[in-house]
């Protein structure tokens, strides 16, 4: 932070003429612990008075708010041998972005502790959740009231509309954000004047104005910043692609990230995304020609889910893509809100209906549903094998696979095939049979027994059944 922007924030701290429940100021308690507890409170306290950050603050006398200067150095304090901010970010839970920002001001050591807003849920350290009760720090489970406030506001904080930079004027509004792309990616005319275009961002919730200043929500800057860096909140959210040599982390050939807003980066990381990819080289028609192994759709489908269906609430994570020689892996953070079963014929539900919604008005992902039937049915075309759902309790992992003949599939494999076969008729309001099956499978007819015992093994796992009466295989909650 530069000299000037730290001073117009202290200024603007000190015009409180008080402490806050979200602001703290000491002198020079260096106790790591209360530090720890500390942070908790005024990220809790932050959330419940509806501010984006808290803070706490070195070298100022807290009843007449001067300028004393503090000899607390943050730079080289440690705890158990590790550096301050690495332990305080190793005993919160869950984790919170803070930053630590000394200064020498008019010669006097100025520090602030500039700490997130609790988002997901309350910020507990060491296991223990803390909040400001008027200017004291105090456990929040010994104050209910607080406790159900701070979960409902929580529960009902939506990641779009929340601030990503405030105050701000409107030529620096015009600076951050890549209006033409905007205007270009929604097929409107650009406005000829300055009032018009921010009007227009305005009525998307992406800008929003308080007298003569500016707000930039975080559907503004997620979407359309020039540069995410820009904005400290969604610096961490740029999408990471990393290609892998061989099918394992051990050695990277290349890593690419975009730090542009996600509706003005998402056409060239697909194709960036596909260039790496390998292709076929085939005869037609006596003319060689290069064939793609995978799917275009599947790749743009699996891009745009990883960007919407993400958890934003979980920090120090980016939305990746992971490119081996057998696989690609779509990872975002956040537990699934469906079951990853479900994905193919279940209505689509998102956190961020805003960011979805937008993304399906540029046509970027499918407007009626999630567009897993697509990806789906490119890899049936494609003759690949079914791609592998991995939901855990912080990240969704999507695998899409290589190509690989019948025999040198898993049991697993095949039966997920069959699953995913069996579901994707079942939507299209087709039979899945036998046939259809040893054709997905590129299976002659003479080894039907083959297909035969694969759609037992998948009715025994409970994942298809027979339709009683007809001559056809169901999903299993059909």
């Amino acid at each position: 932070m530069e000299e000037k922007d730290f001073r117009d924030l202290l200024d603007e701290l000190l015009s409180y003429d008080q402490e806050t429940e979200w602001i703290e100021f000491k002198k020079n308690n260096s106790s790591p612990e209360e530090i720890g507890e500390y942070v908790s409170a005024l990220s809790n306290s932050a959330c419940l008075s509806k501010r984006n950050q808290g803070y706490l603050i070195y070298g100022i006398e807290n009843e007449s708010l001067n300028a004393v200067g503090t000899k607390v150095s943050f730079k080289n304090m440690k705890k158990g041998g590790q550096e301050i901010n690495h332990w305080l970010a190793m005993n919160l839970d869950p984790k919170t972005d803070f930053k630590i920002i000394e200064k020498i001001i008019d010669d006097k050591r100025i520090v602030i502790i500039e700490i997130d807003c609790a988002n997901a849920r309350p910020i507990r350290f060491k296991g223990v959740a803390y909040v400001r009760i008027g200017s004291s720090k105090d456990r929040l489970d010994k104050h209910p009231q607080k406790e159900k406030k701070l979960w409902d506001i929580i529960n009902h904080k939506n990641f779009e509309d929340e601030i990503a930079i405030e105050k701000i004027d409107e030529n620096k509004v015009i600076e951050l954000l890549d209006y033409p792309a905007y205007f270009n990616l929604m097929k409107l005319e650009l406005p000829t004047n300055r009032d018009a275009i921010l009007d227009r961002l305005r009525q998307e919730g992406m800008i929003v104005k308080k007298g003569a200043k500016y707000s930039i929500t975080n559907l503004g800057g997620i979407l359309f910043a020039r540069d995410l860096s820009n904005f400290p909140n969604l610096a961490r959210k740029n999408i990471r692609i990393i290609i892998y040599d061989g099918n394992s982390k051990l050695k990277t050939i290349k890593e690419e990230s975009s730090n542009k807003g996600y509706a003005i980066a998402y056409q060239e990381l697909v194709k960036f995304i596909m260039d790496q990819l390998p292709t076929n080289e085939i005869i037609e028609d006596s003319l060689r020609k290069k064939v793609e192994m995978f799917p275009e759709i599947a790749i743009r489908e699996l891009l745009a889910n990883t960007i919407i269906h993400q958890d934003f609430s979980e920090k120090g994570t980016n939305p990746m893509v992971e490119i081996y020689s057998d696989r690609i892996e779509f990872i975002n953070a956040g537990k699934p809100l469906i079951n990853p079963s479900r994905f193919i014929d279940y209505p689509p539900k998102s956190r961020n209906e805003k960011l979805a919604d937008f993304m399906r008005m540029i046509n970027v992902c499918e407007r009626r549903g999630s567009g897993f039937d697509k990806i789906i049915n490119s890899v049936e075309v494609f003759q690949l094998p079914a791609p592998e759902i991995i939901a855990e309790e912080d990240f969704v992992d999507v695998i899409l696979y290589a190509h690989r003949q019948f025999k040198d599939m898993t049991k697993e494999d095949r039966m997920r095939a069959c699953y995913q076969h069996c579901v994707l008729k079942y939507v299209f309001k087709e039979d899945m049979t036998n046939e259809t099956l040893r054709n997905r499978f590129n299976i002659d007819k003479k080894n039907y027994p083959m297909v035969s015992k694969v759609i037992r093994d998948a009715i025994d796992a409970k994942a298809i059944k027979k339709d009683e009466g007809a001559k056809r295989y169901i999903p299993i909650w059909a």
